[in-house]
């Protein structure tokens, strides 16, 4: 196992090729006094919350914009290719003490927005903090762990005292933004602002924009752009229009006929990338009649996902698993459920509701205006599940209603039957998609309680080595997930976006967030 990588791939060109959008880039005075003249504007799909605090949500948009103002101990760029590769950020190297202890040496020199030096007391606040299960957040990461200080620039993340590998914080490390002491001790400072050492800084909130500035002092050279606004657009075609006329000058979350449209254009330069994602439809398991995992079943197999597939294009590829393929622990599950009407209506009858009858009416909730095509093949599962009886009504909202209809609910349920939802994290660590969203401690959306689940999470978790933790989550963890369907991978979502032709060096990672800490606009 390679413990540390000591080059730091700073500059855009150092990426892979693929994810790096290259623009042309022209003007009459030259980039250096563009750069400094002309805000970035980015037209985002989504929103921020009314809280800062990282480990208060899990909203992909602002982990999004958070990943412009906050650092973490590494980096990873998750292709589907090489999907753990590790880089440092924080951390310039880090190694594995014995089966609990992991250590990681700090980058000196640092400070965040505030002029505060980082050092190891930050680390020691944030990990202690962002992983207590009071945290919204606790369910991305794998327990709770104590953080011994060993010098300035020297942490070791201890997890014996709570009972499984340190090994567990290898990729999760790439994810939680690393947050001042000062800042952790007064969560309402926490709330109000994002003080962090990334590449932009925090300026303020007007309306639906966000301006941030360029940090002068980042670790890594102060960024070419010097102010980036970021305008929230709910809606696609906006979105796209205000593109094409200047008004903005890169966005995302395209709807494939938009992405093809915009490949024609010789202003634009378009991009495409597989995800870190999954799109899911969520079955709430704690209330009927999906508690029963044959009406689940029937309704899986009354799903024909290459129709959907077909109607996504470019937006969507094949998946056969619940995590995406730049996930640790991948693998094209064999079992996973295939569409088969005759076994729908046979798993329909074994539970009581021949021809779906007795069934109560089923609410499926959608968005629409963030992810593609939401609304067309949420119209097309309405229409498959109909016709094998399921009596489905489908409810679009736009995304802030829809978030909060999501989530269970204090007595444990929530809105609706049957939940469109993606989940889409920056690390290639399995357990960010699998605890929240199957453990039942956690179960965010479908309220899954299923010891044979839980024991199959624990035990991947548990593993002490990289290759056995791989071997448990191919051949016992994922196939499990399979057969009880909590909810169904109905593809692994590709990432489409546009900018100007005179934007240049700006990083897409897996996850959605934008590195645009080497970009230039000219």
């Amino acid at each position: 196992m390679n413990t540390t990588r000591r080059t730091f791939l700073a500059g855009a060109s150092a990426f892979g090729a693929g994810s790096l959008l290259v623009g042309a880039g022209t003007g009459p005075f030259g980039a250096a006094f563009a750069q400094e003249s002309k805000p970035l504007v980015f037209a985002a799909a989504g929103t921020v919350t009314s809280s800062w605090d990282p480990t208060s949500h899990t909203i992909a948009p602002q982990i999004t914009a958070e990943m412009l103002v906050f650092s973490r101990l590494t980096k990873c760029l998750m292709t589907a290719e090489n999907p753990g590769e590790i880089l440092p950020d924080l951390a310039t190297e880090w190694k594995l003490i014995d089966k609990y202890t992991l250590e990681y040496k700090l980058r000196p020199g640092v400070k965040f927005h505030d002029g505060k030096e980082f050092k190891a007391e930050d680390v020691k606040a944030t990990y202690e903090y962002g992983c207590q299960p009071s945290r919204p957040a606790s369910a991305w990461y794998p327990g709770q762990v104590e953080v011994e200080i060993v010098d300035d620039y020297t942490v070791r993340l201890k997890t014996e005292k709570f009972g499984y590998p340190a090994l567990n914080f290898w990729y999760v490390a790439a994810f939680l933004p690393v947050l001042s002491a000062k800042d952790v001790a007064d969560p309402n400072q926490l709330k109000q602002r994002p003080n962090g050492t990334g590449p932009f800084r925090y300026q303020e909130t007007k309306g639906d924009q966000i301006v941030f500035k360029a940090n002068e002092a980042y670790y890594d050279g102060k960024p070419h752009i010097d102010t980036l606004l970021w305008n929230y657009v709910p809606d696609a075609n906006t979105r796209v229009l205000g593109l094409l006329n200047g008004q903005y000058h890169l966005t995302e979350r395209l709807e494939p006929e938009q992405y093809e449209s915009l490949k024609a254009d010789a202003n634009i330069v378009t991009n495409r990338g597989l995800s870190s994602e999954n799109k899911y439809l969520h079955f709430r398991c704690n209330k009927p009649p999906f508690d029963d995992i044959r009406v689940r079943m029937a309704a899986v197999h009354a799903i024909d996902r290459d129709q959907i597939l077909a109607l996504m294009g470019d937006a969507a590829e094949a998946s056969n698993c619940h995590i995406s393929p730049v996930k640790f622990g991948f693998t094209d599950v064999p079992n996973y459920p295939k569409y088969d009407p005759e076994l729908s209506q046979k798993l329909l009858a074994e539970a009581g509701f021949p021809n779906g009858q007795g069934l109560p009416e089923l609410e499926y909730i959608t968005s629409v205006g963030f992810y593609p095509k939401t609304r067309e093949y949420g119209e097309l599962v309405t229409a498959m599940l109909l016709e094998q009886g399921f009596p489905v009504k489908l409810t679009t909202l736009e995304p802030a209603a829809w978030e909060e209809q999501i989530y269970r609910r204090a007595d444990g349920q929530g809105p609706g039957h049957i939940i469109d939802v993606g989940w889409i994290t920056g690390s290639p660590e399995p357990d960010l998609v699998l605890r929240p969203n199957y453990y039942s401690k956690f179960a965010l959306i479908n309220g899954v309680n299923d010891p044979e689940i839980d024991a199959a999470l624990d035990k991947e978790r548990g593993a002490e080595t990289a290759e056995e933790r791989k071997k448990i989550l191919q051949e016992e963890t994922l196939p499990l997930l399979a057969a009880k369907v909590p909810s169904l991978s109905l593809f692994s979502a590709v990432s489409l976006r546009a900018m100007s032709k005179n934007l240049e060096g700006a990083y897409f990672y897996p996850n959605g967030p934008i590195d645009l800490s080497k970009a230039k606009l000219f």
